[in-house]
C-alpha cells in the first residue's frame, strides 16, 4: 500500500511541476535559480533520454508502456521478497516512467524545466530524477541487497 502512495505521490508531484512550468515557464525564456547552475527552462522533448528516438512518440509510448506493465507484475509478483530499497527504487522508476507515459500520450511530447548548467547537462524534469536515483538504488539493491530482486 505504502509503495501505491509513494507512486502516486511522484505522478502527483510531476504533474503539478509541469503544470507549473508550463503555466510560468513557457512565457520567458528562462528563470535563474543559481545564475549559471541551475535555471527553469521550458523544453519540450519529443524524444526519450538526452533526445535520442526524436520524433518516434509512438514507439516511445508503447516501449514506456510495455515497460511499466512489466515492471508493475514483477513489483507486485515480487514484492514480498525484496528489501526496503528495492521496493522504494521500483516505485520511483514506475512512478517516474508514468509521469512521462502520461505526457507523451497528451501532448506527443516530455515537459522538461530542470536546467543543470554547471556541467551543460539536458534538460529534465521531476519524473527523470525519480527514474535516475530510482535505477540507481534497484541496481544497488541487486548488487547487494540478498532478498531484492
Amino acid at each position: 500500500m505504502y509503495n501505491l502512495i509513494m507512486i502516486l505521490g511522484i505522478l502527483i508531484l510531476d504533474r503539478m511541476t509541469k503544470y507549473m512550468a508550463v503555466e510560468y515557464l513557457q512565457k520567458i525564456d528562462t528563470f535563474p535559480i543559481m545564475q549559471g547552475v541551475l535555471h527553469f527552462t521550458y523544453a519540450e522533448n519529443t524524444g526519450a533520454a538526452f533526445s535520442i528516438l526524436t520524433g518516434k512518440q509512438d514507439l516511445l509510448i508503447v516501449v514506456t508502456g510495455m515497460v511499466i506493465v512489466v515492471m508493475s507484475y514483477y513489483f507486485c509478483r515480487e514484492k514480498k521478497h525484496m528489501t526496503a530499497i528495492a521496493q522504494i527504487a521500483m516505485s520511483m522508476v514506475i512512478g517516474g516512467a508514468t509521469g512521462n507515459w502520461i505526457d507523451r500520450i497528451l501532448f506527443d511530447y516530455v515537459i522538461d524545466f530542470i536546467d543543470f548548467r554547471l556541467i551543460d547537462f539536458a534538460i529534465f524534469n521531476v519524473a527523470d530524477s525519480f527514474i535516475v536515483v530510482g535505477a540507481v538504488l534497484l541496481g544497488y539493491a541487486i548488487i547487494f541487497d540478498k532478498a531484492s530482486a
